[in-house]
């Protein structure tokens, strides 16, 4: 099913004729469940900051991620393209750059840079870093990287906050080296000497025991992790400053470019694990540490909005959203599954992290930019994360060269509340295979030699019904729909 492009256009109009803002920030959690905060009506994670977001902005009700895991759908976001074209899975923290430099295909910090804006990456990256088939030198300038993406600055995490190398990065080396301690990575053996979760137990803080083999490995500020490390202890950060470490960052980025446009790509860590809150969050929730770790991720959204307006960003469109679904227990006896017992983090809907139904890619997504954006509104628009690069390279007034962005579409008139449709199907990816949404219908394609299934969501929103036995022509159009889209690109 096609949408009409003429009554999209005649509605960007007016926008497309303004002068682009001064300042774009997406900021980006990680593993936030559509019903994880007071924004999204979660009483007992209260997030006065988003909510103030929400009550100067427009808050959507069906904008979703195009993976429900990290790496893909962060790839699709800056690309603007599916990251199941390329097969590209959750990565370790040793993996290779996984995007296009900006001289195979520009993506949307390549084009932020053409605009005009001094852009930065800040927080979790986990994409990659470096390529070729020899292990990644952390002891001496890695690349290609941020900066060959097209971030003229950029202070991150290599991968997860449970993967190890458990160190910041600032412009592609380890901040805080030692030459004389230099950093090792392996993910697949041990190395001499090494102290694991696995063996030594009474060294890990109570909510950093692994609850599975893969998270045993490395203790590192008394959490155990994904991977094994040696050397750079002088670079190692403490994992209740990590919040703060890259907020303070970014609002340093953001002063020091006062009077300059910018482009921020800020991620966080929060509310992804390990979970450990700074200690003025402990215990501030109702829903244990996992919604501590919630309002850590509140604060860091007021002090960046804070630093904006000091650095005169008035005029900022500023995009607040998930990279993927939630997740309650992943890795840590961090005992979230006893303290959100009863809570829903992705409800009214089923499903979360690593999963196809709705939970998994239906993201909080909330959209301000004063004077051009409804204040205190709502949007049932259908929108996607992989939209994203295209729609801000118009409001920016950047043309798009012709192999960039292959998947993404143009949408500046339902990013800021002119069009209540949005897009007119959108495709989601997780739990090993892919679903085409079309308007309230959703295809999950089968895997294994099992059928489609088919839900109708606006009578099924727990997706609980396969009604595909009811519906055999639209199962088959819709069928046909999704292969156009595999083959396509």
């Amino acid at each position: 099913m096609k949408r009409a492009l003429l009554p999209t256009l005649l509605a960007a109009l007016p926008l497309l004729a303004a002068e682009k803002p001064q300042a774009i920030v997406i900021f980006l959690t990680d593993d936030l469940g559509y019903h994880d905060t007071s924004a999204y009506g979660c009483e007992k994670a209260p997030c006065p900051n988003l909510e103030r977001l929400a009550d100067q902005g427009l808050t959507f009700t069906d904008a979703h991620s195009t993976h429900s895991v990290c790496t893909p759908s962060r790839c699709s976001l800056l690309t603007g393209q599916y990251a199941w074209r390329n097969n590209t899975t959750i990565l370790d923290g040793d993996a290779k750059l996984a995007l296009p430099t900006k001289d195979e295909r520009p993506g949307l910090p390549a084009l932020m840079q053409k605009a005009g804006y001094r852009t930065a990456a800040i927080g979790k990256w986990h994409l990659g870093l470096g390529r070729g088939n020899q292990p990644t030198d952390w002891n001496s300038h890695i690349t290609p990287g941020p900066a060959e993406v097209g971030f003229d600055y950029s202070f991150i995490m290599a991968a997860t906050a449970d993967r190890v190398p458990c160190v910041y990065l600032r412009n592609g080396s380890v901040v805080n080296l030692d030459p004389a301690d230099p950093i090792r990575i392996d993910y697949r053996k041990p190395f001499p000497g090494e102290v694991t979760g696995e063996e030594h137990p009474e060294l890990l803080k109570k909510w950093g025991r692994p609850a599975d083999h893969q998270h045993d490995k490395t203790i590192i500020d008394g959490i155990s992790r994904i991977g094994h490390m040696s050397g750079g202890t002088a670079a190692l950060w403490k994992d209740q400053d990590l919040a703060d470490t890259i907020t303070d960052d970014a609002v340093r980025f953001i002063k020091e470019s006062a009077g300059k446009p910018i482009f921020l790509y800020f991620c966080t860590n929060d509310i992804h694990v390990p979970r450990d809150p700074h200690k003025r969050f402990c215990g501030k929730s109702g829903l244990g540490i996992r919604g501590d770790v919630t309002l850590q991720m509140d604060d860091c959204l007021g002090r960046i909005r804070a630093a904006l307006t000091e650095s005169g960003y008035d005029d900022c469109l500023f995009i607040f959203t998930s990279d993927n679904g939630p997740v309650i227990s992943d890795g840590y006896l961090d005992n979230a599954d006893v303290d959100c017992k009863g809570h829903n983090p992705a409800a009214p809907y089923s499903g979360g992290k690593y999963g196809i139904l709705e939970g998994g890619t239906r993201m909080p997504f909330i959209v301000c930019w004063p004077g051009h954006v409804p204040a205190g509104k709502q949007s049932a628009a259908l929108m996607s994360q992989v939209d994203l690069s295209r729609t801000l390279a118009a409001i920016a007034g950047v043309d798009v060269p012709t192999d960039a962005l292959p998947d993404s579409e143009s949408h500046p008139a339902a990013l800021l509340g002119q069009d209540a449709a949005g897009r007119g199907e959108i495709v989601e990816s997780g739990g090993g295979t892919l679903a085409l949404r079309q308007g309230s219908w959703k295809l999950v394609m089968g895997r294994n030699n099992q059928p489609d299934r088919l839900y109708d969501l606006a009578n099924d929103i727990q997706e609980k019904h396969d009604v595909a036995p009811q519906h055999p022509d639209r199962v088959q159009a819709m069928h046909a729909r999704l292969q156009e889209s595999l083959h396509r690109g």
